[in-house]
């Protein structure tokens, strides 16, 4: 019955019910005769003996009919059976409608009563329209009781009218709701492996009728392989599976056990498993979905990012986003052997730095085989022997920049987005800072070698994050050496804005940085915290909830940063502010020193672009300004307006003006020393 219907069925579907009209007509032939400017309305009974008729479209129909099917769905009383014909038949039989009218002895009601019913039908039994028998309990009547119950209309529900009709569709009360799930083309080897399990605990409960399907808890952060491992998995059992939304289950209890009812009536009439999708399951939303999953029965699914709390006996699933070698295969799925090879390393190196799913390898497969279809470009060996370590940078493959385009959605809504330009020549620091920005670079650019291949990421969590601090004063290059970092490893660089993540709500800091560090996880983005002492701070002594809770947020966030395998760069002015036991969680510490002259008169040269007009420019003199990298940008850029508003190229007297307005921004006039000889 759930599956597509032949046309041959159909007809004889319609041929039985024609047959069963008729023999409910029979049974309505004894009704009162009433006067005859009424009863000439009503047409005699077919000379074809009913009963006749139903053996012969029985046989006609070679299967079970839908009347036949529902009976037996529902488990239906022969007394229900005809109840429910009879009201069919009042809707789709005028000769029948008028028969019930006579049989009531009033033209004005050509419907079904229940008391018509009684005293017509065979086996009649008062429970049938109890709340707790199939036809009220799955609505498949619905009594108008304004008169009665026994005088009332019955009126057949519209779904269930198509249904005995043979049209099985889904409600249209549900259409709105539901949609069907979604399989991927592709599946990971893990997810494979998940989909086979949950399968075969859904059949082995199927197949002992004494228990209770158990409720299938699909935890993690891969959405889409969810659905697809959902979708696969009721396909193997004969079953549709639709998905609903938990925004879309109502809060209030009366409407959330209305959507239930039908919801569980057309799981039957469709042969259908349920898919609830729950985005937060600590939220309204989330604790309305846990309420519906606890009551629906039948085959239900859950996907969420961590399972709730359920009454009804559940089986859990982690089903995460593949990692490992698990991953490299599904890019060598999806691309195909030729195309992979000619990605060569570089698909190591993004199978390892991204963390996407299935549905994004996908994409960005089926995007990319135009670019790997033509023909490679050799780097010479002389390029690869003048290239250091200092200058050397991964060329920006099609691979890696459609990784980093599908990947960076979701934290784009959450961050800003730093262009990051500036490259090695752009930094002026002593050789030990330069050194340890090198071995950050060297970490995250041979992370798939030493992690993956050398099996570090298989003793745990811990470790893989390159949680990394940079100290010093405003302007002495803190931002730009992220920058430096992420143009050189072709990463998002992307700034947090802590004003926005912390919250005066206990529990709304954690959440926003669970998103945060959620959707840098995707695309391996550099994090930058500016000033994050003002987050990041020692921890106060316990006071009150408040310090406790603030507290709980710093502990959460030094999780995050040690398990995150990105890199996150915190920047702060006052290193001594820092909680101990933040310092101990950092990879790297890098303290960025105040300029000195030789590095400020190396800031000097670097600092107007080469198709800045200059004159008589005294570098030496201006080395003397004790600014940071910054301030001498400042001044740079305001000399530059100055100059080009006066038509003139940038000179020293241009120069004066700037670092003078600089300085009192700062409220710390300039020393005669610091300027002397410049105009």
């Amino acid at each position: 019955m759930n599956a597509p219907l032949a046309q041959d069925w159909t007809i004889g579907n319609q041929q039985l019910l024609l047959a069963e009209f008729a023999r409910l007509k029979q049974r309505l032939q004894a009704a009162p005769v009433l006067p005859a400017s009424t009863a000439s309305t009503a047409s005699t009974v077919s000379p074809i003996d009913p009963a006749v008729a139903i053996i012969e479209a029985h046989k006609a129909l070679g299967s079970e009919s839908a009347i036949d099917w529902l009976t037996d769905a529902f488990g239906l009383t022969t007394f229900e059976r005809d109840l429910l014909l009879l009201c069919a038949g009042a809707e789709m039989d005028g000769e029948l409608a008028s028969l019930c009218a006579l049989a009531h002895g009033e033209p004005h009601r050509p419907w079904v009563s229940f008391s018509l019913a009684l005293n017509k039908l065979d086996s009649p039994h008062w429970s049938a329209l109890t709340p707790q028998r199939p036809l009220r309990r799955w609505r498949l009547l619905e009594v108008d009781d304004s008169a009665g119950l026994a005088a009332g209309r019955l009126r057949i529900d519209e779904r269930v009218l198509h249904f005995l009709s043979g049209i099985n569709e889904l409600d249209i009360r549900l259409a709105h709701l539901l949609r069907p799930a979604l399989t991927l083309p592709l599946q990971a080897a893990s997810h494979a492996a998940t989909t086979q399990a949950v399968t075969a605990a859904l059949e082995a409960a199927n197949n002992d009728s004494g228990q209770a399907i158990p409720i299938i808890v699909l935890e993690g952060d891969d959405l889409a392989a969810k659905e697809d491992i959902a979708a696969r998995s009721a396909d193997a059992l004969g079953l549709q599976c639709l998905v609903l939304v938990a925004e879309d289950i109502p809060a209030g209890a009366e409407e959330r056990a209305a959507l239930l009812t039908l919801w569980q009536r057309e799981a039957t009439l469709l042969g259908a498993a349920l898919l609830v999708l729950v985005a937060e399951p600590g939220t309204i939303a989330g604790e309305a979905a846990r309420a519906f999953v606890d009551r629906v029965g039948g085959v239900c699914l859950l996907a969420c990012p961590a399972a709730p709390a359920l009454t009804a006996k559940a089986l859990r699933f982690g089903v995460n986003k593949p990692e490992g070698a698990d991953r490299r295969q599904l890019w060598i799925n999806a691309l195909g052997p030729q195309a992979s090879l000619r990605a060569g390393p570089e698909l190591d190196r993004a199978a390892s730095h991204f963390n996407l799913g299935s549905r994004a390898v996908q994409n960005i497969a089926q995007a990319l085989q135009p670019a790997l279809s033509l023909p490679a470009v050799e780097k010479s060996p002389g390029a690869i022997a003048t290239s250091s370590p200092l200058t050397m940078q991964p060329l920006l493959t099609p691979l890696w920049e459609g990784c980093r385009q599908e990947s960076r959605g979701g934290l784009d809504n959450l961050a800003q987005r730093i262009e990051a330009r500036a490259d090695w020549h752009a930094l002026v620091l002593p050789e030990a800072q330069l050194a340890v920005l090198r071995q950050i670079a060297a970490h995250l650019r041979q992370r798939f070698t030493v992690q993956e291949s050398w099996g570090f990421a298989a003793q745990g969590s811990r470790g893989h994050g390159l949680a990394t601090l940079f100290a010093g004063e405003s302007g002495t290059g803190k931002t730009l050496a992220a920058e430096v970092l992420a143009h050189t490893l072709q990463l998002d660089l992307y700034r947090i804005d802590l004003s926005a993540v912390v919250s005066k709500y206990i529990g709304e800091t954690e959440k926003n940085l669970r998103k945060v560090f959620d959707a840098a996880e995707d695309c391996g983005a550099i994090l930058l915290f500016d000033e994050a002492d003002a987050l990041f701070g020692k921890r106060t002594e316990v006071k009150d909830s408040h310090d406790r809770h603030a507290n709980i947020e710093v502990s959460y966030l030094l999780q995050r940063m040690e398990a995150y395998r990105g890199l996150a760069v915190l920047t702060t002015n006052l290193k001594a502010s820092l909680d101990s036991a933040f310092m101990r969680r950092l990879r790297f510490v890098v303290q960025f020193p105040f300029p000195d002259q030789p590095q400020r008169r190396a800031l000097w040269q670097r600092v107007f672009p080469p198709a800045t007009p200059t004159c008589d420019l005294d570098i030496e003199k201006l080395s003397r300004l004790s600014m940071t990298g910054g301030s001498i940008r400042n001044i740079a850029l305001n000399a530059a307006f100055l100059a080009a508003d006066a038509g003139e190229p940038v000179g020293m007297g241009h120069l004066l003006q700037a670092a003078h307005a600089e300085a009192s921004k700062r409220e710390r006039p300039l020393a005669d020393a610091e300027t002397r000889g410049w105009a």
